[in-house]
């Protein structure tokens, strides 16, 4: 499949970037591309003051630069600016940042050469995929200035999974070392790119562990017996919130037909709420993924260059703005952190109720052989301890202070590590639903003579059971958590 950039991008186009697709531009796209880039060759020729074009960057906005070494600014930008340290960005993420920055030179206001986007085209076409340190951006700027480094010649990347130096990496591809114009180092650094790739990534993987969850929740629901009339559509409509009745739609064709649901009616007045407030937490996490979703839209059809060019090549316009700032999106990702937090939290108080011989009627720890066998008791443990680690990462990082480049920079939005933590949320997340999914499918064994399940939740559990068997105190209990995890975060649950 192909994503052509007619106008713009959506996030869910960024997505399936990252995950291989290919990606076009149309020819109208080239055309603004292009006469961008004659924009800022007039604004070089006239002289016009032009802040990154004539002009130092940041606190050295009013340092003039001579003509003569506005290409050695360029180079030199991207030289200074790449300063990540850390772990490097999984080539996903780094696929779907390079993705983001092209959408945005297509907009046709940045004003670099039909050359940059071709070398960042080829980059996603064959497979180089530059070294992206993932931390030490306090917006947006040296995140990108590594795959700038590789452009140039500089740096170091992966082709086809090898690592290499940059020059090394672009003879591979068969491309050479690029020569940056005038504007071209700030514009390959600048805007929202870096914050705007990582968390379409983060929505993609968000929507999917959104989908398991009912699943999860559905299962463990039927192994706990719980009662069904909470989620009623009649009841759920009590409450004027659309989110909570397609929650609560899902969890009933999950379990419409259940033998074991209908043997526990009436054995309860009511469920706790980790059971009975499912479609509550679980649909107040879909408004705000909705809501999340539309923020990366709208950043993706927007202009994140500073500055912006305009005009035309005879009537060059040059505007210093702070469109690179983008408050909405660090806002947006702290904001379904928090949602999939209190997912993960929900999750591992169901799963202590699975394991729990006080409240689950099965046996304790779901061991096979209580005494001798510990069972699933320390897998809570681990659910918990994600859980915990979750409520520390939800704490906001768009209004994490901050003051740089010698007061110029005197506010920062912080939507880069509001991203990157989402993304470490999400990690905890797929662990916590994955282990309850592997709890939900022990208590179900021992339920087998019981009642039948679900259409809906057999499939569920045999599909569990196709990757992991019973478990027995036989084998390292992580290498299920891995499994469970890798499923949850690589396929959608099977449909009901």
């Amino acid at each position: 499949m192909v994503v052509t950039i007619q106008t713009t991008l959506g996030w869910r186009d960024i997505a399936n970037v990252a995950d291989g697709e290919a990606l076009v531009l149309s020819t109208e796209t080239w055309g603004r591309i292009e006469n961008a880039s004659r924009i800022v060759n007039s604004i070089v020729e006239t002289g016009i003051r032009a802040y990154g074009v004539n002009t130092g960057v940041g606190a050295l906005s009013d340092t003039v630069v001579d003509r003569a070494s506005q290409s050695r600014l360029s180079r030199n930008i991207v030289l200074s600016h790449a300063c990540g340290v850390g772990e490097l960005l999984e080539p996903r993420a780094v696929r779907a940042v390079i993705a983001a920055q092209i959408a945005n030179f297509a907009h046709g206001y940045s004003g670099v050469r039909r050359e940059i986007v071709e070398h960042l085209l080829a980059f996603l076409e064959k497979d180089c995929i530059p070294d992206v340190p993932s931390k030490g951006s306090a917006g947006y700027l040296t995140h990108n200035a590594h795959t700038a480094l590789v452009l140039i010649g500089e740096g170091s990347a992966r082709v086809g999974g090898v690592a290499m130096s940059g020059r090394d990496a672009l003879s591979a591809i068969g491309l050479k070392p690029l020569t940056l114009s005038a504007k071209e180092g700030l514009s390959l650094v600048n805007g929202t790119a870096c914050a705007t790739g990582l968390f379409s990534v983060a929505l993609a993987r968000a929507e999917r562990l959104l989908a398991w969850a009912d699943a999860v929740a559905a299962l463990t629901l039927e192994a706990t017996g719980a009662q069904m009339t909470a989620f009623d559509e009649t009841v759920l409509a009590l409450r004027k919130t659309p989110e909570i009745g397609k929650v609560g739609a899902a969890l009933r064709a999950r379990l419409q037909g259940s033998g074991l649901i209908a043997a526990a009616i009436g054995r309860r007045t009511q469920d706790a709420l980790s059971l009975r407030a499912i479609p509550h937490a679980h649909g107040a996490a879909l408004g705000v993924f909705d809501f999340a979703a539309g923020v990366a839209d709208q950043e993706l059809a927007s202009v994140t260059d500073n500055p912006a060019v305009s005009g035309t090549p005879e009537n060059p316009i040059v505007s210093s703005e702070a469109h690179a700032v983008s408050p909405a999106l660090g806002q947006a990702a702290d904001h379904l952190a928090i949602a999939l937090a209190q997912i993960g939290a929900m999750s591992e108080r169901r799963m202590d109720r699975l394991v729990n011989p006080l409240v689950s009627g099965l046996p304790p720890f779901l061991a096979s052989d209580a005494g001798s066998h510990s069972g699933f008791m320390i897998a809570q443990y681990t659910a918990a301890a994600l859980s915990n680690e979750n409520r520390r990462l939800a704490a906001p990082a768009s209004t994490d202070g901050g003051l740089t480049s010698g007061l110029q920079e005197d506010f920062l939005a912080h939507p880069t590590a509001a991203a990157n933590k989402l993304l470490a949320v999400l990690d905890n997340a797929e662990y916590i639903l994955g282990i309850e999914l592997m709890a939900a499918a022990q208590a179900h064994d021992f339920l087998e003579t019981t009642a039948s399940r679900a259409l809906g939740t057999d499939v569920i559990h045999q599909l569990v059971r196709s990757h992991i068997a019973h478990y027995d105190d036989d084998r390292p209990l992580n290498r299920d958590m891995e499994a469970m995890r890798s499923l949850l975060r690589n396929s959608d649950p099977p449909l009901v």
